[in-house]
């Protein structure tokens, strides 16, 4: 990009770097190359390939129709509003009506199937909720209640997990109406089996944790499991359970049932069943102090009371219980079947690249406020997103926003999103070692060596000598500091950017000078300044030849060195203008031509540019700015002035 910019091509850094190679590192890079091949050879001889993972039966046992539970807190609701939608009724007059709008109902537009193939097909009823929220348990009680049972002729349990099958699952569903198993191969003679087996006969099918592979073909898969429902009686119905939005808004006919964490009065009374083995209030005052303040980290879910609860029952000392109030939730020590494993399905079931995206974000604090193009900048920034043919590639990252959304690991809130806190815990035990959150001096202490990602809380409890500890860390990517420096000029960020060369996400609170050495941060896509202030911007920063963002939209730029313009690869440089020309945000300024010609390689620009002062604009080659989406031209003088209009017409 050097070479490139400058036209000097003796002095390209590429034959240096050849050059060094040639002098005796060629030697290693050989070696490397010889193991790589050895190894890549060894695995082909030995058949090993790549396979879709699936998810081991340890971690996600296979479930029934069987309650494990003998009770079920705070679902009363959402029970009625469930064995209603089936039809259930105890009024035989009333039945009939119950069936007749349920009929009507799956036949509403609640999803892309038309009218007439719904009324071919069973009626299917989601049950959506993140894991361990009680999704199976629900569908388990439901399908023992005793109106149920006496309502529907067949009732049929199948645990679908990651492994949509539908010769598999084709087999399941025959074996459970006829008690034997399948011998048969063929998917037709299967299907027509199955067909005969439900013909005329009310049944309840109960899918329980269905994922995205349910939905493979383009939804082919699904319909091929469906076809030999048909001949099931009419009143027959289809309840699934998924904690993917995606899966039920792609098989319903009916609207879902979303389980959402148990209200405060029910969980308390949950969770003093997990912690002290009754509901009754013979415990401990202080015990049940603690645990009142512990229930808010659970966020209703009883997998996460039952998880927890075990743990205090097994020592009810107060120390024992203040020290897991204090702990996180993701470092507490739990069975492969509890809350942080069942919700790591969700992250093992994600492609790479969203499992890369999602991961990063335990950088953030608990109850950060995210906003969709902001965080997708950073992942375009961090590497994490793919080009896709021509598209723009920050569209690209705020697909995989979306994608994320769909699958529940943000949640919509006022003003942004935001991760689910247990959620959030699961992100940073997958992340532990990569991504850390420094909010004391103690923490300090236990930044993992080999850290990729940092974000420094606004605490007064440390000083710069702490920052400038940081420096030890050299694999660090991304460093997100919310303490203001008292000395804005102080060396911190001077020290980061010589010592910390890896870096490619810098956000500060304040500083207005940015150091000489920012030069040596050659990796450096993103750069951001939270807090106002008048900033120095010095020649070195022209060598930043990666730079993708330049938010300072709280700062007043005091002037712009003479090579800004070799930063090509700039998409956002957001400012609030010039100290000596105070503008609005996205300004380039024209004065003296000095700011047109700093913009004649930024082509990459994809955000508003306003150029002021114009008078003649044949070096901004604004021709070649494709992405712009608005552009502002300010003339000055008099309005009406042929001279002036002139000029309009020629730029």
């Amino acid at each position: 990009m050097k070479v490139e910019l400058e036209g000097n091509a003796s002095k390209s850094p590429f034959t240096e770097f050849f050059a060094t190679v040639i002098q005796g590192n060629s030697n290693k890079l050989n070696d490397i190359q010889g193991r790589l091949d050895h190894l890549s050879g060894q695995l082909e001889k030995m058949g090993l390939h790549g396979v879709t993972p699936r998810f081991d039966k340890s971690v996600r046992p296979e479930t029934s129709s069987l309650p494990n539970e003998t009770k079920i807190f705070g679902r009363d609701n959402d029970m009625k509003l469930v064995i209603g939608s089936l039809g259930v009724c105890t009024n035989s007059k009333r039945k009939r009506a119950t069936t007749s709008v349920i009929a009507s109902t799956s036949t509403s537009a609640n999803n892309n199937v038309s009218n007439e193939s719904r009324k071919q097909s069973l009626p299917v009823l989601p049950i959506v909720g993140i894991g361990g929220v009680g999704k199976t348990t629900l569908a388990q009680h439901i399908c023992s209640h005793k109106e149920v049972r006496s309502h529907f002729e067949l009732r049929i349990w199948i645990c679908v997990s990651d492994d949509f099958d539908v010769k598999r699952l084709t087999k399941e569903v025959i074996q459970s109406c006829t008690g034997k198993k399948a011998t048969m191969d063929n998917l037709d003679s299967l299907q027509h089996a199955l067909s005969n087996h439900v013909k005329n006969k009310r049944i309840l099918i109960v899918l329980d944790d269905m994922w995205d592979d349910a939905l493979k073909e383009n939804g082919d898969c699904w319909k091929r499991f469906c076809a030999p429902l048909k001949s099931a009686q009419e009143g027959s119905m289809m309840l699934v359970t998924t904690r993917c939005p995606k899966v039920a808004e792609g098989v319903q006919t009916m609207k879902p049932v979303t389980l959402e964490g148990l209200e405060a009065d029910v969980f308390w009374k949950f969770f003093k069943l997990c912690a002290f083995g009754s509901e009754s209030s013979n415990n401990d005052p202080e015990l049940e102090r603690i645990g009142r303040s512990i229930l808010p980290k659970l966020k209703g879910s009883p997998l996460a009371a039952k998880t927890l609860g075990r743990i205090l029952r097994m020592n009810l000392q107060e120390s024992r219980w203040n020290r897991i109030l204090q702990s996180e939730l993701w470092k507490l020590p739990q069975e492969a079947t509890e809350i942080l494993p069942a919700l790591r399905l969700s992250y093992m079931y994600l492609p790479f690249h969203l499992k890369q995206c999602f991961s990063f974000c335990a950088v953030y604090p608990k109850d950060y406020k995210f906003r969709k193009e902001d965080l997708a900048e950073i992942w375009v920034a961090e590497g994490f997103v793919e080009p896709q043919g021509d598209d723009p590639i920050q569209d690209i990252g705020c697909q995989y926003f979306e994608d994320l959304v769909a699958r529940s690991f943000f949640q919509k809130v006022t003003g942004g999103y935001v991760i689910h806190d247990l959620l959030h815990d699961m992100a940073q035990k997958v992340s532990e070692h990569d991504c850390f959150i420094l909010r004391n001096k103690n923490d300090f202490d236990k930044v993992p060596l080999n850290v990729r990602h940092i974000f420094i809380h606004p605490s007064s409890d440390f000083d710069n000598s702490n920052l400038l500890s940081l420096c030890k860390h050299t694999k660090l990517r991304t460093l997100i500091c919310k303490k203001q420096s008292r000395n804005k000029k102080s060396s911190v960020m001077d020290n980061w950017c010589t010592k910390l060369p890896r870096i490619r996400v810098m956000s500060c609170a304040s500083t207005n000078e940015l150091p000489d050495s920012i030069g040596n941060s050659k990796h450096l896509r993103y750069l951001k300044i939270t807090k106002g202030c008048a900033l120095s911007i010095p020649p070195t920063f022209c060598q930043l030849y990666n730079l993708q963002i330049l938010d300072v939209k709280t700062c007043k730029i005091e002037s712009l060195p003479d090579g800004f313009s070799n930063l090509s690869n700039l998409k956002r440089f957001v400012s609030q203008g010039f100290s000596y020309n105070p503008v609005s945000v996205c300004i380039i300024d024209a004065d003296e031509q000095v700011g047109v010609r700093l913009i004649e390689n930024l082509n990459q620009f994809s955000e508003h540019l306003v150029i002021s002062n114009v008078e003649d604009q044949p070096e901004a080659k604004l021709k070649n700015k494709k992405y712009l989406y608005k552009l502002t031209l300010n003339w000055p003088g008099p309005r009406k002035s042929q001279i002036i209009q002139h000029n309009a017409v020629e730029v």
